[in-house]
């Protein structure tokens, strides 16, 4: 089952493409015949979302008037065969609004996942970006094996919507096998489906591709803005190529010294912490809690509302039934940010009384499901990128083995963040790593921004960060705050430091403290 691992909350909903478009562009285009550096892209109007990118309408011009471009960039299908085939990678850019003279270059963005159609997101969080579009070119992708860059396709939408519906918590031998062999019939079609691709979805193939695309937009330097796993991308990059980053932002920090285990482990720390946030905030503001009379009893009641779901699902979007696992799946998603929680309460509210819709729309907003029942393909790049990446393979008896552990770290998420580590137990491709090598020594000062309350990304994992790039480079700033992420929650100390930062190349002191 898909991991909650680094998964940023943006509402992507999406489907998978057809079968004939995978296979062309996983089978990778003919050998080169340009250089791959100096290609010119084919600036357009952007279409409409494609399926895998979560469908709905072309992205709408900015308020003042921006219009949207996208391209397509070719880059190496397998960066190992430079010379060789070729896969399509598509981008989006909207101008900066300042002169030429203030103009300093393409910032680009990597909103997270790994999975997250940059070409998607960059659109629904721009207004937020505008001070920085004073002096860059705003610019995303979706990075290969996502959305329209040769996506990686699993299963179809009825096989996905009983995939989301199981059980993820077995409580005995036989939900285990059932578990395991349904992990294995989603590895089995990612195999099927998307074969050439998945030994080429590492973040370190991305990471190259970036790196062409600062050479195709015409930086001499990486300008670059990381979200969740786009952090971990931005501090591979920066290992790969520490002389060529320029000015680099990372926010809601992957902790890039842990293993896939241990990364399992702090999100069930991180979950829980921001679920004692929630209760704590429910149970203090001047009305009454509609959901418990104290923090503790808001969560002994979804507690006990998980074990009845466990039993006996509940009605949620017809035909489907709110399961345990699309509950937990739901909660999770509510907690990513703090303008979520009134629909938490709503929807805890609703469960109670035996309606599981609004948990199943967060459910489904996490999972990428969009209102017509189809699929974009995060859950299936997700995995694809995360078992590419990382070299451990766990069995049930390990995950057995290490229950207690993440029950202590979680009452709530402990379970179902445990058992998410054998999604790759059978995967196709070895991983490359226990986890990334972002050592940087010789790059510029790098922005590090840990939130206290992130609950995807917990806090810990910026000083993490700051420590593996290495002296001189990462610079730590801490918001004291809720959610996923710090600069989008608007706080002026935060976005005053990004903005002196990449506008004016001023670097905070380290050890800044925004509140």
């Amino acid at each position: 089952m898909p991991t909650l691992l680094r998964l940023r909350a943006a509402a992507l909903t999406a489907t998978a493409v057809l079968l004939s478009a995978v296979l062309a562009g996983c089978g990778g285009d003919d050998a080169q015949d340009v250089d791959l550096p100096r290609q010119e892209l084919d600036w357009k109007a952007c279409p409409a979302p494609d399926e895998a990118q979560g469908g709905g309408a072309p992205p709408s011009p900015l308020p003042d008037g921006g219009e949207w471009q996208c391209a397509t960039m070719k880059a190496p299908l397998d960066w190992d065969d430079p010379e060789g085939d070729t896969i399509g990678l598509e981008l989006i850019r909207v101008r900066t609004t300042g002169t030429a003279q203030e103009r300093i270059g393409s910032l680009i963005f990597n909103f997270g996942g790994p999975g997250g159609s940059g070409v998607t997101s960059l659109p629904a969080f721009a207004e937020g970006y505008e001070t920085l579009r004073t002096r860059y070119d705003l610019v995303s992708f979706d990075p290969r094996g996502v959305g329209r860059s040769a996506p990686v396709i699993c299963e179809n939408d009825q096989q996905l919507d009983a995939y989301f519906q199981q059980d993820a918590t077995p409580d005995d031998a036989a939900e285990r096998a059932e578990l395991l062999d349904n992990t294995k019939d989603f590895n089995d079609a990612c195999e099927q489906n998307s074969e050439k691709m998945l030994p080429n979805v590492r973040t370190t193939d991305a990471a190259r591709d970036m790196d062409l695309m600062r050479q195709v937009l015409g930086d001499d330097k990486l300008y670059y803005f990381g979200i969740s796993y786009g952090t971990e991308l931005g501090g591979v990059y920066a290992h790969l190529f520490p002389e060529r980053v320029g000015r680099a932002v990372f926010d809601a920090v992957v902790d890039p010294s842990q293993n896939a285990e241990q990364g399992s482990l702090g999100q069930a720390e991180g979950f829980q912490r921001a679920l004692d946030n929630f209760a704590e905030d429910c149970v203090s503001k001047t009305e009454e809690c509609p959901i418990g009379t104290s923090a503790q009893d808001v969560k002994d009641r979804i507690a006990t509302l998980l074990a009845d779901l466990d039993r006996t699902p509940i009605p949620g979007i017809f035909p489907r039934e709110l399961t345990q696992t699309a509950a937990t799946n739901g909660i999770a998603q509510a907690l990513y940010s703090q303008d979520f929680w009134e629909f938490l309460t709503e929807g805890l509210q609703e469960a109670y009384d035996g309606n599981g819709q609004t948990l199943m729309l967060l459910s489904d907003s996490m999972n990428g499901r969009s209102e017509n029942g189809e699929y974009s393909n995060i859950a299936a790049a997700n995995t694809a990128i995360n078992c590419a990446d990382d070299k451990s393979r766990y069995d049930t008896a390990y995950v057995e083995q290490k229950l207690p552990e993440f029950r202590a770290a979680s009452p709530l998420f402990g379970d179902y963040l445990a058992w998410s580590m054998i999604s790759c137990t059978d995967w196709a491709v070895p991983g490359a790593a226990e986890h990334p090598d972002v050592s940087a020594p010789g790059a510029p000062p790098i922005l590090v921004i840990g939130n206290t309350g992130d609950p995807a990304t917990p806090y810990e994992g910026a000083r993490a960060m700051v420590k593996a790039l290495g002296k001189d480079v990462g610079v730590e700033l801490t918001y004291r705050g809720q959610g996923h992420g710090a600069y989008d929650s608007k706080n002026t100390c935060v976005q005053g430091a990004v903005h002196g930062y990449l506008l004016q190349g001023k670097v905070p002191p380290a050890g800044t403290v925004c509140t």
